[in-house]
């Protein structure tokens, strides 16, 4: 039985990955990275209150550093420690419409980012810190955009 973090996410759907599966990576968080994920599973409640309850479907959360090391992640990911989540809510709308509907909130994240107008990053701060709100937009690798850009049209 899958272990549930909260009402409607559970461990394994935060940790699983294709990419590991094939590599044979080992993507089981160590006890301080699964105390994160508990949190960012409560953020991802608030988002899904939000988006009208509608489902929020994670596509990539936690990476062990080997995993976001093949992927080409940042060495500084909030992923490697369990605090973001990428993920995507059609029966809300777009990832632009997701990203500003979060935006629009009170809800205490660290960065929003907007990701190649595919899918929607979202992290939570550090236990003790308080969340930049960091909004920020990426339609081509390494070029981030200040903002919530709806689409990479006229990005140099």
């Amino acid at each position: 039985m899958p272990t549930a973090l909260s009402a409607h996410f559970t461990l394994d759907e935060l940790i699983v990955s294709q990419e590991a599966a094939r590599a044979g990576i080992d993507n089981t968080p160590p006890a301080e990275v699964r105390r994160n994920l508990e949190q960012l599973a409560q953020a991802l409640e608030d988002v899904r209150s939000l988006l009208d309850n509608k489902a929020v479907l994670v596509t990539s959360g936690y990476r062990c550093r080997e995993l976001n090391a093949r992927i080409g992640g940042s060495a500084a990911s909030a992923h490697v420690e369990g605090r973001a989540a990428d993920l995507i809510a059609p029966a809300f709308g777009t990832p632009f419409d997701v990203s500003q509907r979060i935006a629009a909130s009170d809800l205490a994240f660290d960065q929003l980012i907007h990701e190649f107008g595919r899918w929607v990053h979202v992290s939570i701060p550090r236990e003790g810190q308080a969340g930049r709100r960091e909004l920020l937009s990426i339609f081509r690798k390494g070029t981030y955009l200040a903002g919530l850009v709806r689409d990479g049209s006229g990005v140099a």
